[in-house]
């Protein structure tokens, strides 16, 4: 069921999650800037954009496609990968950080669903199942490899200077890529991977 769908069926239920959903993405791109402003590069922060405040970070389609479609983007941080203090490295850490944040994100409801036990199909039960499945679709999307999600940045920082030009040449056909990859379902194999994970950190923490 779509957040759209959610709208008509239960008004009350979509108002408590929009918040909480939005904040998934923002959370994303707040990682990069943070990591990135640890390695060196101080873009994000001088830019005013090492803030909570979604009007610095919520981008209209990308907040329309969450709500259709259960993932989404907001306005990517900006970052100099030339400021960095080790290039690859920071390829590396910077694009994983809004991945590594939303897997957390993940976890801790899937862990509070696991240890709360609430009421199926209650508010908190509602807003945990939510919070869980927006925050592995939008880890799993970003890990695709191409250009300009964060999947393509992770491959440059372990690829030689021939892939990453290679990968960089395929950013304006991008878009139209990644809507044919997500079409052949690509993804429904990294979010069972995610769940897998998941699910078996929660098992051993919570047997």
């Amino acid at each position: 069921m779509s957040l759209i769908s959610l709208l008509f069926r239960n008004p009350g239920a979509f108002i408590l999650l929009v918040i909480p959903l939005l904040y998934s993405i923002i959370i994303h791109e707040l990682a990069h800037g943070w990591v990135a402003d640890k390695m060196g590069d101080s873009t994000a922060r001088w830019l005013g954009r090492l803030s909570l405040n979604p009007r610095k970070h919520l981008d209209p389609i990308g907040t329309l496609m969450l709500f259709i479609f259960g993932f989404g983007w907001a306005k990517p941080v900006p970052v100099n990968f030339n400021n960095l203090s080790d290039l690859r490295k920071g390829l590396i850490f910077v694009s994983a950080a809004g991945i590594v944040a939303n897997i957390f994100l993940a976890f801790i409801s899937l862990f509070l669903l696991r240890l709360l036990n609430p009421a199926p199909w209650g508010v908190l039960s509602t807003l945990l199942i939510y919070m869980a499945q927006i925050n592995i679709m939008l880890a799993a999307f970003n890990l695709i490899p191409i250009p300009p999600l964060d999947g393509s940045k992770i491959l440059m920082g372990f690829s030689s200077a021939g892939i990453q030009y290679s990968l960089a040449r395929l950013e304006p056909y991008g878009f139209f890529i990644i809507i044919g990859l997500l079409y052949l379902g690509i993804l429904n194999p990294l979010i069972a991977l995610f769940e897998w994970m998941i699910g078996g950190l929660i098992g051993l923490l919570l047997p």
